[in-house]
């Protein structure tokens, strides 16, 4: 690939912010899952390392060919990844040393970033491999460090491989791959990771050899709802009933909810959400992953596209939930409360962002991991995907044949959430 130069940036602020948001805001190409490419190495990804059993077939199909990709997706931008940097969340002290990829061609004009981090751990992913670590350091190997490409503690799908649109994004996007490939080998890293891709960049990752993993979230989808009521409407009786009673206890004892943005977005606002996160992450996590400089940061950054939903009781702010704003979808990330009454983190959380969502016309709510308590509550199961490059030709063997047998698990798991969903039966979802 002499024709390019990939670079490697320790700090995303010494990135400019037009250059990166230029490769992440690019439309994907039509043909984003075309064939792999030429000239990868990694002896060629290890040989296309998972051969193609039935059950990874009918995954690749079922993919998404058309899966929501928001054009303007806020966890990707240069906003939101250095005020993760400068705020000292996630920079080398906390296992997230930046790694970030760069592929310029001849002129020095950049053509595609990729978001990447070498890590001496695996916390703050959301897609789980303690157990891969713990076999591979039993066997007398070493996991960490390992190569992560991915936004920090941001459970959602995005693009990973953000190459500008043109007549070199295919090659652009074959010297990304391999450069992180290069750069495994480089820092003596066990692996690469890229998670919470697309569905169309999962099926152009595993065609490359690289192991194909996915999991279920739950997400809301607007069908075109005029109100609050008219969503109801849609549910069977039941899950009817459920919601108005939840939403009728949680406002007991004169609790009001209030929406946050823009110039809204006090410093008083934050320091009391950052209680409320710091209370949830310490029960949760031990030690919660972002501190309050961050809120100040990115909100100086990003206030436009910040929805903070708070509830208030006698004047005093006792929960909230921090969510960001998408081209057509509501991203849930952060929740907390000084006061545990009943049902008040599904209306912060869910039925909140839900009324936002159909006040603006907003094609869906992404309420973060996890969370089969969500169908009852109107969200959809959702397939998510990651893709795996193993150095280690043993546990690049286990960890295939686990992924074999988690991802039919994941796909009988999906079906028979969708069998119960929460919708009349008269009332396609």
């Amino acid at each position: 690939m002499s024709e390019y130069r990939v670079r490697v940036e320790p700090s995303i602020r010494s990135i400019p912010a037009a250059t990166w948001d230029a490769c992440a805001y690019a439309a994907p190409s039509a043909n984003a899952s075309a064939g792999a490419p030429k000239r990868l190495s990694g002896t060629d990804v290890r040989e296309k390392s998972e051969s193609k059993s039935q059950t990874l077939e009918s995954a690749l199909e079922a993919a998404e060919s058309n899966s929501p990709v928001d054009p303007a997706n806020p966890f990707i931008s240069h906003a939101f990844l250095s005020s993760l940097e400068e705020s000292g969340a996630a920079t080398a002290r906390t296992g997230w040393a930046g790694q970030h990829l760069l592929v310029e061609d001849a002129a020095g004009r950049v053509l595609a970033a990729m978001p990447c981090y070498l890590k001496n751990h695996s916390r703050g992913e959301y897609v789980f491999d303690h157990g891969w670590a713990e076999a591979f350091e039993r066997a007398g190997g070493e996991y960490y460090p390992k190569l992560q490409v991915s936004v920090p503690f941001t459970p959602v799908t995005g693009r990973r491989l953000l190459v500008r649109p043109g007549p070199e994004m295919e090659a652009a996007r074959e010297a990304l791959i391999a450069g992180a490939l290069q750069l495994c080998g480089r820092h003596g890293a066990s692996s690469v990771h890229l998670t919470f891709v697309t569905g169309d960049e999962w099926r152009y990752l595993a065609g490359l050899g690289l192991l194909a993993r996915n999991d279920v979230q739950f997400h809301w989808l607007n069908q075109g709802y005029a109100s609050f009521d008219d969503f109801l409407a849609a549910l069977s009786s039941r899950k009817r009933k459920l919601i108005k009673r939840e939403r009728r206890e949680a406002l007991e004892g004169g609790v009001e909810f209030v929406r946050l943005t823009g110039a809204g977005l006090t410093e008083a606002a934050w320091d009391a959400f950052f209680s409320f996160y710091m209370d949830t992450g310490s029960r949760k996590w031990g030690r919660p992953y972002l501190n309050r400089a961050f809120f100040s940061i990115v909100s100086a950054k990003m206030a436009d596209r910040i929805v903070l939903i708070m509830a208030r009781r006698a004047g005093r702010y006792v929960a909230g939930a921090l969510n960001f704003l998408g081209a057509g979808t509501i991203y849930g990330r952060y929740w907390g409360a000084t006061e545990h009454r009943p049902f008040l983190h599904f209306e912060v959380c869910y039925y909140q962002a839900i009324e936002c969502a159909i006040e603006q016309r907003l094609a869906r709510v992404e309420a973060g991991a996890q969370g089969p308590h969500k169908l009852a509550r109107g969200y959809l199961p959702v397939t998510t995907y990651s893709a795996h490059y193993i150095e280690n030709a043993g546990l690049r063997r286990a960890v295939a044949e686990y992924l074999s047998h988690e991802r039919a698990h994941v796909a009988a798991e999906s079906e028979e959430l969708a069998a119960v969903g929460p919708f009349r039966k008269d009332v396609a979802s």
